[in-house]
């Protein structure tokens, strides 16, 4: 699916501004709970999508080299300076950044799959069910089985049939060998990209042993 760059703006714009709806309820319990994302709260990922989408190309240029090109101490950093004094305060912070264009790279199909993947991240953990825009999933889709940049995603999927259930999504040899098809939702299949385990037992195929090897603990 080949989306433009104001397609791409408008996907994130419209993923950012879903999960603000989600998040406008919860309980402070629920915002200190634990995310997908290792040691990371429901709280820390929200600020860490702030950061994301208020951080341009010499923004972050500096962080990444004053964190001495360590990406989790710059991504700690960054999440530090826009979690708020209470979790209302950082739902604030995150919706003063729903419509901003801004990103170190035109990359936009991985700050896409920024929001689309923290947002199961935050979601899954609390039960909440709302899923992204299906066209957007499959762009993240794509764009990860191209490249490895926020995440591993190409090398994850690197010898694998991947077969989407629900979209058109295909990616690997028709003719694969045995053991290597793995099928399931176009948003599981790029969470097992992104290396989120929890979407283990909603994949099927032969080659879901393969890529749950893959899979290593997540940083955030």
């Amino acid at each position: 699916m080949t989306l433009t760059t104001a397609d791409h703006w408008e996907a994130i714009r419209a993923e950012r501004a879903r999960l603000a709806g989600d998040l406008a309820d919860l309980t402070d319990a629920q915002w200190a709970s634990p995310s997908l994302c290792a040691d990371w709260s429901v709280e820390d990922v929200v600020a860490h999508l702030t950061a994301g989408a208020s951080t341009g190309r010499w923004a972050w240029l500096r962080s990444i080299a004053g964190a001495g090109f360590r990406p989790a101490v710059h991504n700690a950093r960054r999440l530090a300076e826009h979690r708020g004094a209470t979790p209302a305060q950082t739902l604030e912070q995150f919706r003063t950044v729903v419509d901003l264009r801004v990103a170190p790279t035109g990359d936009l199909w991985a700050w896409l799959g920024e929001v689309v993947v923290h947002g199961a991240d935050v979601r899954e953990p609390l039960g909440i069910r709302t899923v992204p825009d299906l066209s957007a999933v499959v762009a993240v889709a794509e764009g990860y089985v191209r490249k490895d940049f926020a995440v591993d995603s190409r090398s994850m999927a690197k010898g694998l049939r991947l077969v989407a259930t629900d979209s058109s999504f295909r990616a690997g040899d028709a003719a694969s060998a045995p053991g290597t098809t793995v099928e399931g939702s176009t948003l599981d299949l790029v969470l097992a990209m992104a290396g989120r385990p929890s979407v283990a037992g909603r994949l099927g195929g032969d080659g879901v042993p393969t890529l749950l090897e893959r899979m290593q603990p997540l940083p955030g």
